[in-house]
């Protein structure tokens, strides 16, 4: 008999199948099932490792053995009579047929159920270890650096604005070199210019290592000590001691910021090498002028200036006199172009000149120097501050963060434009990127609280205004705008505590009085509005509506709501003086005449009512400025509902209710401001209460108005 055929006759080939089917079906299920409970990974090896060391002996026993009614025999031992193999052999095909039927069921199982929750699981895992560890390196990273505030040495104290000049000016530098984090002075100026506890200043601003030093000033000399510390073990990485004239301080400056580079091990491209090396201005006088007027310029910045409008003339007469001194200085042609488009858009200087004179002085600056981020950063501002020009705006935007990847303020900027093009979800991201810069900074979570307002999102709204008054809880306009959300929300009893909380003599504006009127108004009660509102002042400021209201109007409309309407005509006819006179003040006029729309509506003058708001509504439509526009298109609605044109109230609430418009007007605020109840009654009004409020694009909203 052939060796096959004997094989065969002993069972020996099925046995091998049958072993190895089982010992296959044995190793999928141990490596499902043996991870589940936590096993180690050496139990499931060994499953494998015995099976196949068991191999060879089956093989041997079914070659050797023989499965008879009386148990196992040696095959030599059985008589021809007497053996079972053939009916072994088919019990053994069926096993086969049954095991390789399991296995195709597991294997089903495992591809399409098991494995895709595994993947999933696993990429949940990916994702979220990802997470931790770019949280992790974000904190920890060697290429990450603060630059403290400079200690001034100089015997004359009011030289301190060299020191933060030249702190100023390396971070600058540093914050032009794409391969770095680099956190931004608003955060950094926070802290002292040694503090005694590195490690925690380091965690606060998500930064490995930190830049000290100290300036001294004096006969035309400068001394400037630095030194740079790995905040996680307290150990320099390089310190340095510059003693030089005061005409090489840009080459201190350039030193210092390729030095630290390089012991931060940082790539430089040849770009930010030439910017690194760069010396903006030859002249010592002119540099010092800017020094100066940049100071001041901080201080309107930080709100920090008693009289702006003074502040204001000061640092520009310096800007100019550092450009009489160095006409060729680019950089102080572009600080003087933002200087003036800031003074401007805060409405510190409204004449119409100054805008083309920002646009003169930016212009000017790329004349001079073509690829100066500054420039681009000016310019762009004069587009979106001065102009209303968004897309300019972006465009100049994203020349500027080319070549300035670390600069908050030029990410910030772009996110605002975005809000302004009325895709506010938009620019929510670049807001959470500056604030990775910026960590210290109140206002930005705070403007990412006004973005999720916008967009109606109140909630999140909620947590962003919290974590901005976690670092600044004196925020006042952070706890106004806060309840004025929860106020959109329907929450008046949390708004109406919050502006509670907000202290008396921190409102000189009225701007808070204002959201007290306004809580009151929605609540139905005039008394509480009267009281509001005593003692503000003549014309009080509207953060959130970005304008300013003659007293005697609220004054009226809650006189009106009380029964009183003898009153209420005396007051809106003083108001309607007021606002009259400020018609000839180009700032205030957009405003006033919007406000006296609701005036005429209240004397019962429905034409010149709708003409005037309609006219404020076209002179800044939604479709040039999505936020402003929007106020002016709601007190439209407003007039339209009172003079009895519900049709037009409606459609303009429709269009409002279709916009990032959530700090304009809520389904909250539409069930219960007594402005809309001559709609009530309406189906079409009904039918809009149950819209579900989103975010339109910059052409919807345009549409919407024209339509």
């Amino acid at each position: 008999m052939s060796l096959i055929a004997e094989l065969r006759r002993r069972n020996v080939i099925r046995m091998a199948g049958l072993y190895l089917v089982g010992a296959w079906l044995v190793t999928q299920v141990a490596g499902t099932v043996l991870p589940m409970f936590g096993a180690p990974g050496w139990l499931a090896r060994s499953v494998v490792l015995v099976l196949a060391i068991g191999f060879v002996p089956a093989l041997v026993i079914a070659w050797v053995f023989e499965l008879t009614p009386g148990g196992l025999k040696r095959d030599d031992e059985v008589a021809p009579h007497e053996s079972i193999a053939p009916q072994t052999g088919r019990r053994m095909d069926r096993a086969i047929i049954a095991i390789l039927a399991i296995a195709l069921v597991y294997f089903g199982v495992d591809k399409f159920v098991l494995a895709p929750q595994r993947a999933m699981a696993h990429v949940a895992s990916v994702s979220a270890d990802a997470a931790s560890t770019t949280s992790q390196v974000s904190m920890v990273s060697s290429k990450s650096i603060a630059v403290l505030p400079f200690e001034n040495l100089s015997d004359e104290k009011a030289n301190a604005y060299f020191a933060t000049g030249m702190q100023d000016e390396i971070l600058t530098r540093l914050a032009g070199i794409h391969d770095l984090k680099v956190i931004s002075r608003t955060s950094t100026e926070q802290y002292a210019s040694h503090p005694p506890n590195l490690k925690i200043v380091a965690e606060q601003l998500g930064v490995a290592t930190v830049l000290e030093g100290s300036v001294q000033k004096a006969a035309g000399k400068v001394r400037i000590n630095l030194q740079l510390i790995d905040a996680r073990s307290d150990s320099h990485l390089w310190a340095e001691n510059y003693d030089r004239d005061l005409q090489d301080v840009f080459a201190v400056q350039s030193d210092v910021a390729a030095r630290v580079a390089d012991a931060l091990q940082a790539q430089l491209l040849p770009a930010e090498s030439a910017r690194i090396a760069s010396v903006p201005t030859h002249n010592v006088q002119a540099h010092d002028f800017y020094l100066q007027a940049l100071s001041l310029f901080r201080q309107l910045q930080t709100s920090s200036a008693h009289d702006p409008a003074a502040v204001g003339r000061q640092a520009t007469g310096l800007y100019q006199r550092a450009i009489a001194a160095d006409p060729a200085f680019a950089l102080a042609h572009a600080q003087l172009s933002y200087l003036q488009s800031y003074l401007h858009w805060y409405g510190v200087d409204t004449r119409p000149e100054v805008v083309e004179l920002a646009g003169s002085a930016a212009r000017q600056a790329l004349v001079l120097e073509p690829g100066l981020p500054e420039g681009h950063l000016a310019l762009g501002y004069v587009h979106y501050w001065g102009h209303r020009d968004y897309a300019a705006a972006l465009s100049e935007f994203d020349i500027a963060r080319a070549s300035m990847p670390n600069n908050a303020e030029v990410i910030a900027a772009i996110a605002y434009v975005h809000r302004r093009q009325g895709a506010a979800t938009r620019g929510i991201p670049e807001l959470r990127q500056a604030e990775v810069l910026d960590p210290r900074d109140s206002l930005i979570p705070r403007e990412i609280a006004n973005s999720y307002t916008a967009l109606r999102r109140y909630a999140d709204a909620d947590i962003a205004y919290a974590r901005s008054l976690a670092i600044f809880p004196g925020d006042i306009e952070a706890q106004e705008q806060r309840a004025t959300a929860r106020m959109f929300a329907g929450d008046l009893p949390s708004a109406r505590r919050m502006v509670d909380a907000i202290p008396a003599d921190a409102d000189p504006q009225g701007s808070v009085s204002l959201l007290r009127f306004r809580l009151a108004m929605l609540s139905r009660d005039p008394n509480a509005a009267l009281a509001g509102i005593a003692g503000a002042p003549q014309w009080l400021m509207t953060r959130w509506e970005h304008s300013v209201v003659p007293l005697d109007l609220l004054r009226g409309q809650a006189l009106a709501m009380k029964g009183d309407p003898a009153g209420a005509r005396t007051a809106l006819l003083e108001a309607r003086a007021e606002l009259e006179t400020s018609l000839e003040n180009p700032g205030t006029a957009d405003d006033a005449l919007s406000y006296l729309g609701l005036v005429h509506a209240g004397l019962g003058e429905k034409d010149a009512a709708l003409a005037s708001a309609r006219a404020a509504a076209t002179k800044l439509p939604m479709s040039r400025d999505p936020i402003v526009g929007a106020f002016q298109l709601e007190r439209l609605a407003r007039v339209e509902a009172q003079v009895g044109d519900a049709g037009a109230a409606i459609g303009h609430l429709r269009q409002l209710m279709q916009s990032a418009g959530g700090e304009t007007l809520s389904i909250a605020t539409l069930r219960i401001d007594p402005a809309w109840d001559p709609l009530r009654g309406d189906p079409r009004f009904r039918a809009l209460l149950q819209v579900q409020p989103g975010e339109a694009t910059t052409d919807t909203v345009a549409g919407a108005h024209h339509g």
